[in-house]
C-alpha cells in the first residue's frame, strides 16, 4: 500500500467534501492563499533583485518588475477577494485543461505500471475534465457560478484516483 498516496487521497477527499458543502468559503480561502503566495513571491523577487544588484552593480530588471507586479496582485487579492474569484473563474478552466492534458500524456506509463482498470479510470476522468474545461472557457458565467462545485467534484475524483493508486501495485517490485 502506498501510504503517501493514501494520505493524499484522503486529504483530497476531505477538501473536496468541504468545498462542496461550503463553496463560497472554499473559493474565498483559495483566493486568500493565492494572495499570500503572490505577496511572498513578489517580495522574494524584489529581495533577489536587490541582492544581485548589490553584488554585481546591476540587477535583473525582470525580477524587480515581476516582484512589484506579484506584490501588487497579491495585495489586490487579499483586499478584494471578489476580483480574485473572477480571475479564478477565468484562469481555472485553462489550468483544468492543462492538467487533464498532462494526465492524458501519462496514460501509457499508467497502463504499464497500474493496470488497465486504473488506466481506463484515469482516461475517462481526464477526458471529462478536458471537455468541462472547454465548456467553461466558452461560458465564463457558468465557470464563475460553478467553479467551487467543479473544484470540489474534481478534488473528490482526484482523491479517489489517489486511493486507487495507493491500493494498486504501483511501485512494488515484481
Amino acid at each position: 500500500m502506498g501510504w503517501g498516496e493514501l494520505t493524499i487521497g484522503l486529504i483530497l477527499l476531505v477538501l473536496g467534501i468541504f468545498t462542496l458543502v461550503r463553496p463560497s468559503s472554499a473559493l474565498t480561502g483559495i483566493v486568500f492563499v493565492y494572495g499570500i503566495l503572490a505577496v511572498v513571491t513578489g517580495i522574494a523577487d524584489i529581495v533577489f533583485y536587490a541582492k544581485v544588484e548589490q553584488h554585481t552593480g546591476f540587477g535583473p530588471a525582470i525580477s524587480l518588475v515581476t516582484g512589484i507586479l506579484s506584490t501588487l496582485a497579491g495585495v489586490l487579492l487579499l483586499f478584494n477577494p471578489g476580483a480574485g474569484k473572477w480571475a479564478m473563474a477565468i484562469l481555472f478552466p485553462l489550468w483544468f485543461i492543462a492538467h487533464c492534458i498532462s494526465r492524458l500524456t501519462h496514460l501509457a506509463i499508467i497502463r504499464l505500471t497500474a493496470g488497465t482498470g486504473y488506466y481506463y479510470f484515469t482516461l475517462v476522468v481526464n477526458i471529462l475534465g478536458l471537455l468541462l474545461g472547454i465548456v467553461m472557457i466558452f461560458n465564463s458565467l457558468l465557470s464563475f457560478l460553478t467553479v467551487s462545485y467543479i473544484i470540489g467534484g474534481y478534488l473528490i475524483l482526484m482523491g479517489i484516483d489517489h486511493l486507487v493508486l495507493a491500493v494498486s501495485n504501483v511501485g512494488t517490485h515484481r
